[in-house]
């Protein structure tokens, strides 16, 4: 029988891919430098592969043999972890850690109210949040590193299982005094001609707005390269005059417009058309064997959007 590596030896080898340093793998890993070298050694004569180059310097650098291991790695532990999680899951559901990721415009509106729902109906279950743009979050979720993500729909995920809460239509932020301010709706149209403000690229949120609008990138007028990194700082600029933007319904409820003179309006629907905005999901990796539980989660997420 062919010997198998250990798990630990597995997450040794993790811990240095992902983290490119030894020191810091081995801090990862709670042991020792020489402990962690020495279970990669060991790795590698069991395999009787080389996984690193030697005397490449003090940053491993891993051998093309090497790479491809460490992603059957990490499939591998995955698919441990998997195991215990459908015992423990079956055995008693929404207990123990769960390690969500959640996206920059939702989570500082949404989590105030959402966390004390999700400790009154759920008390045993240990919520460790990871914020981040949408793609990052994917990758992570894809590696492993996080269970479930709270993101926006649509969005460049489409080897995740996802489960769609909540509508979160658009409003348009304008300066005081705007020209459009006088209108009870404002056309989708009528915004091709303004000066939009928008978050950097990275956010989906961006990629949100240009779509409700009908707007690629290049036929953004007098952007002039300035974008904002969080919608409060977003807020700010349109309050300064410097142009009008969208923000999702759930942020304005969340008091991203406080202290401030803007003037908001919602958008004028296009026809039949449902109002222009984003669809609040939860997305996690396919068989999940929690799934279940991350559905079971979904109506109080939902609830906690609507304000219920």
């Amino acid at each position: 029988m062919t010997p198998l590596p250990s798990p630990q030896q597995l997450r040794y080898l993790l811990a240095l891919a992902d983290l490119g340093h030894f020191g810091r793998a081995a801090a990862a890993c709670a042991v020792t430098q020489s402990t962690l070298s020495a279970g990669i050694i060991a790795l590698e004569r069991q395999l009787d592969a080389a996984l690193l180059e030697r005397g490449a310097g003090k940053r491993p650098v891993f051998t093309p043999l090497g790479l491809e291991v460490v992603e059957r790695a990490r499939q591998a532990l995955a698919a441990l972890e998997a195991v215990a999680e459908t015992a423990a899951a079956a055995r008693d559901p929404l207990t123990g850690p769960l390690r969500l990721g959640v996206i920059p415009t939702i989570g500082p509106f949404l989590l105030p109210r959402l966390m004390p729902a999700l400790r009154q109906a759920f008390p045993r279950l240990r919520l460790w949040l990871r914020e981040d743009q949408t793609e990052r979050l994917v990758a992570q979720l894809e590696a492993g590193r996080l269970d479930l993500l709270l993101l926006a729909l649509p969005c460049a995920c489409t080897e995740t299982e996802t489960l769609p809460l909540a509508p979160d239509p658009f409003l348009a932020v304008l300066p005081p005094g705007h020209r459009l301010a006088a209108r009870e709706r404002v056309p989708v149209a009528a915004l091709a001609a303004e000066r939009m403000l928008l978050l950097e690229d990275g956010h989906c949120l961006r990629a949100h707005a240009l779509e409700a609008c009908g707007l690629p990138p290049a036929a953004l007028p007098g952007e002039e390269g300035f974008a904002a990194t969080s919608l409060h700082t977003l807020v700010q600029m349109v309050a300064s005059g410097l142009g009008v933007t969208l923000v999702p319904r759930l942020a304005v409820e969340g008091g991203v417009l406080a202290g401030t003179a803007v003037e908001l309006r919602p958008l004028e629907p296009v026809g039949e058309a449902t109002p222009p905005g984003r669809t609040l999901a939860l997305a996690w990796r396919p068989r999940s064997p929690r799934a279940a539980e991350f559905r079971d989660l979904g109506p109080t997420i939902a609830a906690a959007v609507r304000g219920a």
